[in-house]
């Protein structure tokens, strides 16, 4: 199947696919297109965002039924072949005679890639040691300069997971500022963000450039544009001062003041707007229960408020809008609400 054809199927399952690098994509036709036209037969919806109770089960029935199937004696040997290099090769040959992709993914309606690094996460003894020391610290920053990003390397020598000691040099390399942002930082995240944005419309749609050259620094925000995913190691670096979870955070502190204007949120207009937003946020999560909405980030995206808040909105839009709501699944109520009460909404607004 060449590229343009693999993309447009995936299509279907994976709206942000054309943010997928072709490498992936490639990956994705093989290991992912088959089990996702499979789910789709059997009325199952692909999953993206937390995994629930019951998936996080599956993932441990999978990898115990296949441990039993080749005889490889551990879930570390399995899933970080690499710490094991004497056992490497025949671990690698028993993955490929008994379908390890297709093994480890059964029964779960997630991209491959992404039940994978779940089981890595789940599966790592070495991905739940609490905070790091003083010494571990220092240890990662001379690991660091020795192996630069070679996560796989210093998390050996570190005995921690790859995504930990990434994560925290990410925090430590340099002086971050824990205190509140001043106004120059704020204004190098603001820059760094348009930065991103121009070269991404430039990408994608050439034409649009001339209206964000032309724009003073409040027009060219788009909500719709700039909650897509974000390359946040690369703002953090721009910035210089913060970390990538703080230029995160402040960014949609940000794009939620500019785009409010200073008036309230949940009032009037607004308040519409904010219903609307948050059933067409809830229906993209595509989630079978209410555990598996991240309802932080959630909170994020439709406006600087708790996600106790965000949850007490949602209760309002059932128990006010969804007929015999009680009887309802999560996701029946969610599409009732996209189906019926959203157009509804959008003809007030």
């Amino acid at each position: 199947m060449d590229l343009d054809t693999a993309r447009q199927e995936l299509e279907e399952f994976i709206p942000h696919v054309k943010n997928i690098s072709d490498s992936s994509i490639k990956k994705m036709a093989g290991r992912d297109l088959m089990r996702f036209k499979e789910f789709k037969k059997q009325g199952m919806a692909i999953k993206f965002g937390r995994f629930t109770q019951k998936e996080n089960k599956q993932i441990q029935k999978n990898v115990e039924e296949f441990l039993s199937l080749t005889g490889i004696d551990s879930a570390e040997k399995l899933l970080f072949t690499s710490r094991y290099p004497e056992d490497k090769d025949t671990i690698h040959r028993l993955k490929m005679e008994h379908n390890f992709c297709e093994k480890i993914s059964e029964g779960i309606p997630r991209p491959w890639r992404l039940i994978y690094y779940r089981a890595r996460k789940m599966f790592d003894p070495h991905n739940y040691k609490g905070r790091y020391s003083k010494d571990e610290k220092e240890k990662l920053k001379k690991y660091q300069a020795l192996h630069g990003n070679n996560w796989m390397k210093i998390s050996e020598l570190m005995s921690r997971s790859n995504l930990s000691v990434a994560m925290k040099y990410s925090e430590i390399k340099s002086a971050i500022n824990y205190g509140p942002w001043t106004k120059e930082e704020t204004q190098k995240l603001m820059n760094a963000v348009k930065e991103v944005m121009r070269r991404r419309l430039k990408t994608e749609n050439p034409s649009s450039l001339s209206s964000l050259e032309q724009s003073n620094t409040d027009l060219w925000i788009d909500r719709e544009q700039l909650n897509q995913p974000l390359p946040w190691t690369e703002i953090e670096t721009k910035v210089g001062s913060r970390y990538w979870r703080q230029c995160k955070q402040k960014w949609n502190s940000v794009l939620t003041n500019k785009l409010t204007r200073g008036q309230q949120l949940y009032r009037g207009i607004n308040g519409l707007r904010a219903k609307i937003n948050l059933i067409k946020r809830l229906y993209e999560t595509k989630a079978e229960d209410a555990s598996e909405v991240n309802w932080d980030e959630l909170s994020n995206a439709i406006g600087d408020v708790s996600r106790a808040y965000v949850q007490s909105k949602f209760y309002k839009l059932k128990v006010s809008f969804v007929p015999l709501w009680k009887r309802r699944t999560f996701s029946e109520i969610i599409d009732y609400l996209y189906e019926k009460k959203l157009p509804e909404l959008e003809e007030q607004l």
